[in-house]
C-alpha cells in the first residue's frame, strides 16, 4: 500500500467499528476475464475480506450483478451484497434478496423488450446477452467484431430508452434497467444508512462506480459522514473520470488486496463495532 493511500484510510483503520468498507465485484475484486461465467475472486483476496469482516462495521460488494451470484462468486458470507445495482440486497444468513420496492410491475420490462429484440438476432450482431432478471445485459466481449457489436448495442440503447428503459454503460457492456434513479450511488447510501457508520471508503473500476464515489461525496457534505475514500482500480478500459474522481488509484486488483489486508492486520480491537 502506498503511503498516500495509508493516509487516506487511516481513519478508518482507526475507528474500525465505524467504518464500512465497500467494493464492486468484476475488475477490482475479481480480475476481468472474457468470459464473465468464468470470473473468480482469489483466495488471498477471500481471505482478506473475511478478516475485514470481523473488523469493520460493515463490509460490503455492490455489483452489477445478481446479489446470489455475487455471493457465488466473491465465496465470503459475511458480507452484505448489493446486487443489480441496488435492486435487490442479499445480507448475511439470508437466502433470498430484497428487492427494491420501487420496481413495481416493472420487474420483467427489460426481459419482454430483448425478447422483442431476439435471441439469434443478438448473437448475430455479437451481443452476448446476460439475464439478470429486471436488468439485462448485453456484452461484446471477445465478439468477432467488437467495434460493430458495440454500434449495434448503441441502436439497441436509443430503442430501449424510446420504450421507456434506463441504458446504462459499462466496460464492454450494455445494461437495460427497467427502473430510473436505481445506481450504485442509491445502493451505497442505502447501506450505509445505519447507526454508528461514520466513514466509509468504496473501491471501484468502471464508470459506473462513479455513482458510488458521487454518494459518498455527498454524505459528506451534508455531514452523514465524517471521512470517505474513493479507490480506482487502474485498467486499459477504465473511464478517464474514474482517475480524476478517485482519492487514489491502484494499478490491479491484486494491488487492492494489499490495502485489504492493512486495513484488516492494523492493530486494535472492534468493540465499538455498530449494531445492524
Amino acid at each position: 500500500m502506498t503511503r498516500d493511500l495509508a493516509e487516506l484510510t487511516a481513519p478508518l483503520r482507526d475507528a474500525p467499528g465505524e467504518s464500512a468498507a465497500l467494493f464492486d465485484v468484476d475488475g477490482t475484486l475479481a480480475p476481468i476475464v472474457g468470459d464473465p461465467g468464468r470470473a473468480t475472486v482469489p483466495v488471498p483476496t477471500r481471505a482478506a475480506l473475511r478478516a475485514l469482516a470481523q473488523r469493520f462495521g460493515l463490509v460490503a460488494c455492490v455489483s452489477g450483478r445478481r446479489a446470489a451470484e455475487a455471493r457465488r462468486l466473491v465465496g465470503v458470507g459475511e458480507l452484505t451484497y448489493a446486487g443489480n445495482h441496488g435492486l435487490e440486497v442479499l445480507t448475511p444468513g439470508d437466502e433470498e434478496p430484497t428487492l427494491d420496492a420501487g420496481l413495481g410491475d416493472r420487474g420483467d420490462a427489460a426481459g419482454d423488450f430483448v425478447l422483442g429484440l431476439g435471441r439469434e438476432a443478438l448473437r448475430g450482431a455479437g451481443l452476448r446477452l446476460e439475464d439478470k432478471g429486471p436488468i439485462q445485459a448485453l456484452h461484446w466481449r471477445g465478439s468477432a467484431d467488437e467495434e460493430a457489436a458495440e454500434r449495434r448495442a448503441g441502436e439497441i440503447a436509443d430503442q430501449a430508452e424510446r420504450a421507456g428503459l434506463e441504458p446504462r454503460w459499462g466496460r464492454k457492456v450494455l445494461e437495460l434497467r427497467p427502473i430510473a434513479g436505481v445506481d450504485k450511488g442509491t445502493a451505497v447510501r442505502r447501506l450505509l444508512d445505519r447507526p454508528g457508520v461514520r466513514q466509509a471508503l468504496f473501491a471501484g473500476d468502471d464508470r459506473t462506480d462513479l455513482d458510488a464515489f458521487r454518494a459518498l461525496r455527498e454524505l459528506v457534505e451534508a455531514g452523514r459522514l465524517r471521512a470517505a475514500v474513493c479507490i480506482g482500480i487502474a485498467s486499459d478500459e477504465a473511464p478517464a473520470e474514474l482517475s480524476e474522481q478517485a482519492d487514489a488509484v491502484v494499478a490491479s486488483p491484486g494491488e487492492l488486496v494489499e490495502m485489504l489486508r492493512a486495513l484488516a492486520a492494523d492493530g486494535g480491537s472492534n468493540t465499538d463495532r455498530p449494531s445492524s
